[in-house]
């Protein structure tokens, strides 16, 4: 064990020294956030002040060093909300800091864990690395990033330093609307674990000694992705008119197209566009288009619904669509030629 105070002592001031050193000890506890940097010197002199025959005299106590030992402790915390995925996804990232918390630089191991119990699928380490420092700070996976080794490239944090890991899992298939699964990363100190206030003899920083804070030198947090189904269905259907007040397709025949675009499952799917081109030995008709039941200009404006005489066909924006929007129904008219 590294000594952690110098005594040189005697008499009254060895009873100073101690009464110092008593204070420290019992001070320590307040002073384990990081605080004080480990392997800090903290020196303390006293004197004492007196006559002798009517002459003023001053003694002073040899110094007393306390040598800040190291604590241990880090922080990991979730960064990411739910992640919605979906069955058969790949490397889906879930964000995580790791931080710091000791007053000495320390190093950690990682380790992520998607075997949890509680939850209703077991997402899969992604292979052939499932973690990753986000060293591009996109926060999210990407090719910038950098591919952690355990025993490698272990992360080594100066106190209050902060990392972000990136936890990386494959969704299995097969799973239902709204299941959820877990998966959990584990930053452990390589200097030792252990119930708080456990001593490494001269394992701190400057060979000073490490003594477990109260995360006992390990942390943990868990993020949680849920499983949304999505699904865009799409119907079309036709209705006739002739001009005699029939249903007969003749020639100059009107053909009422109905597309009903329709969306189930949670989630959100984005941009969706009804694009139809007008069929073969027919006309569009100017102004026919209407979006659940209201109508749209056929010039590129404003509105979400164009006609394309260069294609020819008419092309409708609905945007990004939940279930919960209900069906949208898209309707145009053409003339038989």
């Amino acid at each position: 064990m590294s000594p952690l105070v110098s005594e040189p002592r005697t008499g009254l001031f060895a009873w100073l020294a101690s009464t110092i050193l008593v204070v420290t000890v019992a001070l320590s506890p307040a002073a384990l956030a990081v605080g004080t940097v480990a392997g800090t010197d903290i020196s303390n002199t006293a004197s004492v002040s007196y006559e002798l025959n009517g002459t003023p005299v001053t003694a002073d106590s040899p110094p007393v060093v306390v040598t800040v030992a190291e604590i241990i402790d880090v922080d990991v915390t979730l960064q990411s909300p739910q992640l919605p995925v979906a069955p058969g996804d790949t490397n889906q990232a879930i964000v995580f800091t790791v931080t710091n918390t000791g007053n000495g630089t320390e190093t950690f191991t990682l380790a992520g864990l998607s075997t949890l119990a509680g939850d209703d699928f077991d997402p899969v380490l992604s292979a052939p690395n499932a973690l990753f420092f986000d060293t591009d700070n996109s926060g999210d996976l990407s090719p910038g990033d950098t591919p952690y080794n355990p025993g490698t490239n272990d992360p080594v944090l100066a106190p209050d330093e902060v990392i972000t890991v990136l936890l990386a899992n494959d969704i299995p298939a097969g799973l239902l609307d709204t299941n959820l699964g877990q998966t959990q990363l584990t930053a452990t100190s390589t200097t030792g674990t252990g119930a708080a206030g456990t001593v490494f003899a001269g394992a701190g920083d400057g060979g000073v000694d490490a003594m477990t804070g109260s995360t006992e030198g390990e942390d943990n947090d868990v993020g949680e992705y849920i499983i949304e189904t999505i699904s865009v269905a799409v119907a079309k259907s036709a209705t006739v008119s002739d001009p005699f007040g029939g249903t007969t397709p003749v020639p100059g025949a009107q053909i009422t197209y109905q597309i009903t675009t329709t969306v189930t499952g949670t989630g959100t799917a984005v941009g969706v566009v009804v694009d139809d081109p007008i069929p073969t030995n027919t006309t569009f008709l100017p102004a026919s288009i209407t979006l659940n039941g209201a109508n749209l200009t056929d010039a590129a404006d404003g509105d979400v619904g164009e006609f394309d005489a260069g294609v020819p066909g008419i092309s409708v924006a609905l945007g990004d669509l939940a279930a919960a929007d209900g069906p949208q129904v898209v309707e145009f008219i053409v003339v038989i030629d």
